[in-house]
């Protein structure tokens, strides 16, 4: 099936939620970057406060979160799943209907992703879909800003992703289609992306004119690529399919392919990286290398989502 907008209210559940809306969204995050770099920030979001609950670990997405939240005068709430009620039996719909009543908006990281269109369904208040087994659109929202701060632009931008078809790569298909940048993704066989966001990409792409494909070549993926997008082979959740990683010999993004790319390709990776295992140091440390970039716009594009969605 199609992935599609399931929740009426203003949620970002999958990437789809930002459907003509996106790159308004992606220019307010880099307004409000820099902002915060010369001035004191308004306090849009004084006496408000967001829950953050987390079934997975985070670094990158709590933290920034909480100081976006913090940057515009909201007040964060973390909640450890095993310290609520939610993880005692509590069902997610009477969690949806209490956290209604005492924040102005839920930060959701699962395991599973009904369980964020369940309790987004019976929220009145935005659900943000912090990561869960299908999608990451935070983190894309992120990577996005990134390339438009890089090129200025997104038409004629062809991003590559090489690794696994995971939660990352289904968002980032998507967002890259949304906004009309070119994208290729090489995976092995047995790990493509899965193909209801394959579709609802090319549809995206068919519409803004620009292109998809899927292989299983890295190193003729990468051949026209501007940018070259990498993650984790083994995610969250997958810790017993460490033999997973047997399949991905060659795709590793080491030096030696970075140089079959544009010769000023930049590299990403939405960390945290298992260096010299998808990535190498040598990249990840190298002058191609933006990571560090996208993980510092991970705080200003969060920021401009809560605004966004706050409607302030």
């Amino acid at each position: 099936m199609d992935i599609y907008r399931l929740i009426m209210k203003h949620d970002l559940i999958v990437m789809v939620d930002l459907e003509g809306e996106l790159e308004n969204l992606i220019d307010r995050a880099i307004i409000l970057k820099k902002q915060a770099k010369s001035e004191a920030l308004p306090e849009l979001l004084k006496n408000k406060s967001f829950a953050l609950i987390f079934e997975k670990p985070s670094t990158r997405t709590r933290i920034s979160f909480e100081a976006a939240i913090a940057q515009f005068g909201g007040h964060p709430i973390y909640l450890n799943p095993n310290d609520m009620q939610m993880g005692r039996g509590e069902t997610i719909s009477d969690t949806g209907y209490v956290l209604s009543r005492f924040v102005s908006g839920i930060i959701y990281r699962a395991f599973d992703y009904r369980n964020v269109v369940e309790l987004a369904k019976k929220s009145t208040i935005p659900v943000i879909n912090a990561l869960d087994n299908r999608e990451h659109p935070c983190q894309i929202v992120a990577d996005l800003m990134t390339i438009k701060e890089k090129k200025k632009k997104f038409k004629d931008v062809t991003i590559c992703y090489v690794g696994d078809g995971n939660n990352v790569c289904n968002s980032l298909m998507v967002g890259a289609a949304m906004v009309g940048m070119n994208i290729v993704v090489a995976t092995p066989k047995g790990h493509e992306p899965d193909l209801a966001y394959v579709k609802t990409a090319e549809k995206f792409a068919s519409n803004n004119k620009s292109s998809i494909k899927i292989m299983n070549d890295p190193v003729k993926a990468v051949k026209d690529a501007d940018f070259i997008y990498t993650d984790v082979w083994v995610s969250m959740g997958e810790e017993k399919l460490k033999d997973k990683e047997k399949d991905f010999d060659g795709y590793q993004v080491n030096m030696n392919l970075v140089k079959k790319a544009k010769k000023n390709v930049m590299v990403m990776h939405c960390l945290p990286a298992h260096r010299g295992v998808e990535i190498t140091d040598e990249v990840i440390d190298s002058k191609y290398s933006i990571v560090f970039d996208q993980a510092e716009n991970r705080l200003h594009s969060e920021a401009a989502i809560l605004l966004h969605l706050l409607e302030v």
